[in-house]
């Protein structure tokens, strides 16, 4: 008698291949049985009816930003929602560990520059059970979750642990320095660190305005580090480069993949600066990489676009006099005042420079209503399109949409993978051997970006609602699954997961293909210290199960916390 049987299924198995209708018998929190055949696999204590519904594994997520949030958060929200049972943190050089005790503030300002995390909530929700990275691990590993975590070293806090100031304004490292980031690095991975983390584009910044300690880093200092990363067998070294320059960071990450062994990945999204340099990117480490997989892209499956709005951390009139007047207010005080007309003719009437600099981009702002977004909107519904057909100039119809709904109106404004009006070079870098999925940033831009759901809209929008007669098509579903479970897991060496076979993990979604969708975009104030984040919720997934217990139930938690810490490849 098995503990779990589910039976009847479209099974969709993470390896990429056709999907078939069957059984999946689970004992001891592992899969003992996967059958096309019904009626081979006998009975559970318990047993789920599957039938017209997707049966796939656990969503892998490698690229998010729960460093902090792990440490207070059961939930791990919005990632729970969507499927996800494997969360990988530490990500574009950020997090908090090592952290010395007069860092702490520091760490703070740097995580909520680059990432939009406020930083009230850092402040009252982080506990600072730690001082060295080994501790930090051991911290999350008190923690009982509804999913598991691993996470890498960043460079940010390495840096500053061992250099101090000059660490965090980016001065040159000696070469005691680098022995001494070597060696922490070493102790780290020893402890379970999934990889290293850099970031090497000037759009990561502190609170403060300072690059994240990394940026600048000489070759020296990176192979240093990469010696770390060769003595434990290679792992992960990720970073965030500058778009327009990614090409000029191959020859150090070529020599950096032949000394370590390490795969190195790097972020790549399409610029409007330079719309075809990403294929310039993909191409050099193709070639460079000769088939080894050492060389990986992380590719994201929609634009990275910002939502404006009134009660987030970007909007056209932020320094607009009548906002300034109201901006400290109390949110319902703030939403009456932005309600009203008067305050709207204001902002229509009054030129601010912000707002003057970004109503140069109306052509490519789209007003969300009721938070609902359309991710691969037409032209034709821009706030420009539809000023002109409704008789008025552009400003008034950003100000209306804004306005909108008591002062919780919503603009997406697509910031990268745009460039060209719709999302069909997605398609291509989704195809290519080289790439990984990634980029949804789940648990950081709380303010400004939403893409914690980029799961599920992998299903829905590539895999079933996008035109096969678009430019770049549909994605096969076997295909978007086998990007988000075994491939993703592959690349952090979790073997023993990210497929529904004997002796793996029971991580598993039962999923309404159909039915399943992703609700509006939310501004919520459940953080620590009532501090603001963007979410969005699923409705669709009828089961998650991590290691064998089911976290979610018809879209809602169980109330089980099977997740743990990931120490290290298995």
């Amino acid at each position: 008698m098995h503990d779990l049987v589910i039976r009847g299924g479209t099974i969709v198995d993470g390896s990429g291949a056709e999907s078939f209708t069957g059984d999946v018998a689970v004992d001891n929190g592992r899969i003992t049985s996967v059958s096309s055949e019904p009626g081979t696999i006998g009975r559970g204590h318990r047993e789920v009816m599957a039938n017209g519904l997707l049966i796939t594994p656990g969503f892998v997520d490698v690229h998010t930003h729960y460093d902090a949030q792990a440490t207070w958060d059961a939930w791990l929200t919005p990632s729970s929602w969507h499927g996800v049972t494997t969360a990988v943190m530490g990500n574009c050089g950020v997090g908090f560990a090592p952290a010395a005790a007069d860092r702490h503030e520091w760490l703070i300002g740097l995580m909520e520059g680059v990432e939009d995390i406020p930083g009230a909530a850092l402040t009252a929700g982080i506990s600072w059970d730690w001082t060295t990275y080994p501790e930090y691990l051991d911290a999350l590993a008190g923690h009982p979750r509804v999913l598991d975590v691993g996470s890498m070293m960043t460079h940010g806090a390495l840096r500053a642990f061992v250099m101090g100031d000059s660490g965090a304004d980016n001065s040159p490292a000696t070469i005691h320095d680098i022995e001494s980031m070597r060696a922490l690095v070493a102790e780290g991975l020893a402890a379970g660190a999934l990889g290293f983390s850099t970031s090497r584009t000037p759009i990561h910044r502190s609170i403060w305005g300072k690059l994240v300690p990394g940026t600048t880093a000489a070759d020296d200092e990176i192979f240093g580090i990469g010696e770390a990363l060769a003595a434990c067998g290679g792992r992960v070294f990720q970073f965030a480069p500058e778009h327009v320059r990614a090409i000029d960071e191959m020859p150090w990450m070529i020599e950096l993949a032949r000394r370590s062994g390490c795969t190195v990945s790097i972020n790549l999204n399409q610029t409007d600066a330079a719309p075809d340099i990403w294929r310039e990117v993909l191409e050099a480490m193709t070639s460079a990489d000769a088939g080894n997989g050492r060389l990986v892209a992380q590719v994201a499956g929609r634009a990275i676009g910002m939502v404006l709005c009134f009660d987030g951390s970007v909007h056209p009139f932020l320094d607009h006099p009548a906002w300034l007047e109201i901006a400290a207010l109390p949110i319902d005080q703030r939403r009456a005042a932005v309600s009203s007309s008067a305050f709207r003719e204001r902002l229509i009437a009054e030129p601010s420079g912000l707002s003057d600099h970004m109503m140069g981009n109306a052509h490519k702002y789209f007003a969300a209503q009721g938070g609902v977004i359309d991710y691969e909107p037409d032209a034709s519904s821009s706030i420009q399109a539809q000023a002109v057909v409704a008789g008025v100039t552009a400003r008034q119809k950003l100000v209306e949409s804004l306005c909108a709904d008591g002062g919780r109106g919503m603009v997406y404004a697509p910031l990268f993978n745009y460039a060209n009006g719709h999302l069909g070079h997605l398609a291509e870098l989704h195809r290519h051997p080289n790439t990984r999925m990634g980029l949804s940033d789940a648990g950081a831009h709380c303010g400004v970006i939403c893409d914690g759901a980029m799961p599920s809209f992998m299903l829905t929008h590539w895999a079933r609602d996008r035109s096969a007669d678009a430019i770049g098509g549909q994605l096969g579903l076997e295909h978007v699954v086998h990007r988000q479970t075994a491939q993703t897991a592959e690349l952090y060496g979790l073997g023993d997961r990210g497929l529904l076979r004997p002796g793996l993990r029971a991580d598993i979604n039962i999923i309404d293909f159909d039915a399943l969708t992703i609700g509006p975009a939310q501004m919520v104030f459940d953080f620590p210290a009532n501090a603001r984040r963007l979410v969005q919720r699923a409705n669709g997934y009828v089961g998650t199960w991590c290691a064998g217990a089911q976290t979610i139930d018809h879209d809602e938690f169980t109330g089980e916390l099977p997740g743990r810490l990931i120490r290290g490849p298995r």
